[in-house]
């Protein structure tokens, strides 16, 4: 085990913590939805309860589907339709398997597929989802946002310092997110080596001491992620990325929080559900935290356009696509050069999310040392939410969903003791949880990656504006525009526009945590570790 307090192992404990601790209390819930969004629970009859944390999902193609999924948490029956309708891609498998010239390979086919608690629709494929193929992969099954994930990291910062400096790090973190005080030079051997070796390639590269940096960047980018880099042949798909203006130079990608439910925020202890876990990870009560989730921006648009744009090139003459646009590649000689460059562009943009989401959390260290003096920040944990793992010919895609690995799969590094830390975000306002893992085969060893979202977008930002302005009178969101500057709040459309996009992300749009929470603990998931409150959320 280790501490994030200390550079080396911390000693164990004289007791080992149950592998199911549940929670003293009902985890906190978000922020009541206004008139007219209530979304019900009761169960879709197109799925089976199977136990009290746990459903399926019965289909016509007979894939094993498990949800994780309490009575509380809502299912919304769009989704369902939506994971249906991918299972027909064991279909598209077979067709295209037929209608592929030459081809003598095993039978391309969905093994299995689970679902987590934040399971919400997608753009094609549900949010939440974990699918199992072998002798395909389905690049749209980890999608555009490729490892999007979360990164947290431990202060030595206590709460009550932090928030009595909450109005000049508001203005401090403006200022660094959105008003060109970000300003990370990169060369293009330093671009080149984050892209081909992620970020270990990086730090090891000579890279320059940038506001926050610390010696130790190096080693725990290695030990204190799931995947530390994923290493690729090439980066020439982002040669214009990688050669910039020449020298060192800055640019308006790297550092980028995206849009959408992507932010970085301020939280810190507020309680401890497991305190053997806690201690060795340095979540003691008061503590401040970092938390920053954000993915691969422009870059993994780019890498997932390739696998599409060469997905449909290659596709056989006379065979009808299928209608849910799902396309995969199957693993034969024939569409191996279009997989060999979906997978470096792949391997590039997973590298560059995982510094991005680096560079968020200097961000966050420079605010903070600014403003409450020297944060002694080391991450606790880098887990994605949009990657796929390869065994040989199986493949493991995890779309919306974290790792949740158990004491077998940590074998050998610093959270063989505990499990796979899981970072577990709530909406905006709300709680998030950091759990542990237990390699559930339920579940392909997965968690859910946050709440999840029980309203759409759009219905979302037709919400009420007394509950916005009450939300916004208890909570602290630091955006790109400062609602509260006189002048701005004069501009009536500007003000429209930004209340707009913030509804899409309020309270109300997500699921309560507690129940998504409680589901992971009592199916043996993930275990609570501890819970985390906001001071403060910064917003793209």
């Amino acid at each position: 085990m280790l501490n994030p307090r200390t550079s080396g192992p911390a000693r164990s404990p004289a007791v080992a913590p149950s592998a199911r601790t549940a929670p003293s209390r009902a985890p906190s819930r978000a922020p009541s939805s206004p008139e007219g969004f209530t979304v019900s629970a009761r169960q879709d009859p197109r799925l089976a309860r199977t136990g009290e944390h746990w459903l399926s999902l019965p289909n016509p193609r007979g894939v094993p589907v498990e949800i994780c999924a309490g009575a509380g948490v809502p299912l919304e029956p769009a989704a369902v339709t939506e994971a249906l309708a991918l299972l027909e891609t064991a279909g598209t498998l077979e067709r295209l398997a037929e209608a592929t010239p030459g081809y003598t390979g095993p039978e391309p086919r969905i093994t299995r597929a689970a679902l987590t608690p934040d399971f919400h629709k997608g753009a094609g494929i549900p949010i939440g989802t974990v699918l199992e193929t072998e002798h395909a992969l389905l690049p749209q099954a980890v999608g555009s946002d490729v490892n999007c994930g979360m990164r947290l990291e431990v202060t030595a910062l206590r709460a009550g310092r932090v928030r009595a400096r909450l109005d000049a790090l508001e203005r401090r973190l403006r200022h660094l997110f959105f008003e060109g005080g970000r300003r990370i030079a990169l060369t293009p051997v330093q671009r080149e080596a984050l892209l081909r070796d992620g970020l270990p390639g990086l730090l090891l590269a000579g890279a320059a001491p940038w506001r926050g940096f610390r010696p130790e960047d190096a080693d725990d980018a290695l030990d204190r992620a799931h995947a530390c880099a994923h290493p690729a042949a090439t980066a020439a798909a982002f040669a214009d990325w990688i050669g910039s203006a020449g020298g060192a130079s800055h640019d308006s990608v790297i550092g980028g929080i995206g849009g959408g439910n992507h932010f970085a925020e301020l939280q810190y202890v507020a309680e401890v559900h497991d305190p053997a876990a806690a201690h060795a990870w340095g979540l003691t009560p008061g503590t401040v935290v970092t938390m920053v989730h954000s993915g691969s921006l422009s870059l993994g648009h780019q890498a997932n356009a390739t696998a599409l744009d060469a997905l449909r090139a290659g596709w056989p003459a006379g065979l009808p696509r299928p209608r849910d646009g799902v396309l995969p590649f199957l693993l034969d000689e024939r569409s191996e050069p279009a997989r060999r460059r979906y997978l470096d562009a792949f391997a590039n943009a997973a590298n560059f999310a995982a510094g991005n989401r680096y560079f968020l959390s200097l961000a966050m260290r420079a605010g903070l040392a600014a403003e409450c003096g020297d944060p002694d920040a080391r991450p606790l944990y880098d887990a994605p939410h949009n990657l796929f793992w390869r065994d040989g010919d199986r493949f493991v895609h995890r779309k919306g969903a974290t790792p949740a690995g158990g004491h077998a799969e940590m074998a050998g590094g610093p959270y063989a003791m505990w499990g796979e830390p899981v970072i577990v975000p709530g909406s905006m306002g709300a709680s998030s949880f950091v759990l542990r893992g237990h390699g559930n085969p339920r579940t392909l060893a997965s968690a859910c990656h946050g709440a999840g979202r029980r309203v759409p977008r759009g219905a979302s930002a037709r919400g009420g504006d007394a509950e916005l302005d009450a939300f916004l009178r208890e909570f602290r969101v630091v955006t790109p525009l400062d609602h509260r500057d006189p002048v701005t709040a004069r501009r009536r459309d500007v003000m429209a526009a930004w209340r707009r996009d913030l509804k899409q992300e309020a309270p109300w749009a997500y699921k309560d945590i507690g129940p998504v929470v409680s589901s992971l603990a009592g199916g043996g998931v993930a275990t609570p570790v501890a819970e985390l409150r906001p001071l403060l959320t910064v917003k793209g």
